[in-house]
């Protein structure tokens, strides 16, 4: 079984490639699957940093769930890019986004098979509104749309006001698929109950879904 945690942050726009290589150092010189860490990608939206981390182990049994053995000297390599984004932020741990509902196709294999894509889509959430968008995806999940777009594999996490869908499909055309059932009433009907809590990140530059969509800018696997 693999248990995923989501850090966010903000990110100097254009830093990615620094703080992807202070990753890249550690990721090649240590060894984070002593620690439990099968996996990790960093993706970047805007301002916004989302580290996706991937164990083996969960990471609630741990008493200190770093994703690497050098977790102090990461954090110090990355801090003039990478900053907290909650506004009551205190320690490392408030930067954890909370998961409020999953979904995986019965029929498909644990989650991050190489068979699916995983993409990340980011927007804003009204403060409070997780328990109505988590009942108005298991309501849909329970139908055929999942299927009809490729869907094996849904998580969803907030922090502070930022919403994130992680998304695992068996195609990774999120925009033609999006595209291609704007029109069918059972996407039509998410997307419009979804109005009232969700919004945009950056709605000035949001004309389509794929905008919504986080860029991958680092990723790693452990071997063994």
């Amino acid at each position: 079984m693999t248990f995923r945690s989501v850090i966010v942050a903000r990110i100097v726009p254009g830093s990615e490639s620094k703080v992807g290589d202070v990753f890249g150092y550690y990721d090649r010189t240590t060894r984070p699957q002593d620690s439990g860490v099968i996996g990790r990608s960093l993706l970047s939206l805007d301002d916004l940093y989302i580290h996706v981390i991937e164990r083996n182990v969960d990471p609630k049994t741990l008493e200190r769930p770093r994703g690497l053995p050098a977790f102090q000297q990461i954090a110090e390599a990355i801090a003039p890019y990478v900053t907290p984004y909650p506004k009551n932020w205190k320690v490392p741990s408030d930067s954890v986004a909370h998961e409020f509902y999953s979904w995986e196709a019965p029929e498909q294999p644990a989650m991050s098979s190489p068979d699916t894509n995983q993409l990340v889509i980011v927007a804003h959430i009204k403060p409070g509104a997780e328990p109505e968008v988590a009942n108005i995806f298991r309501e849909s999940d329970e139908g055929p749309l999942p299927a009809k777009m490729g869907v094996t594999g849904r998580w969803l996490y907030s922090n502070d006001d930022v919403y994130l869908h992680l998304m695992e499909r068996t195609d990774a055309a999120f925009a033609d698929v999006a595209q291609e059932n704007r029109e069918v009433p059972a996407f039509a009907k998410i997307m419009d109950d979804l109005r009232p809590y969700i919004s945009p990140y950056s709605p000035q530059t949001w004309h389509s879904p794929e905008d919504a969509v986080a860029k991958e800018f680092y990723h790693w696997r452990a071997e063994d």
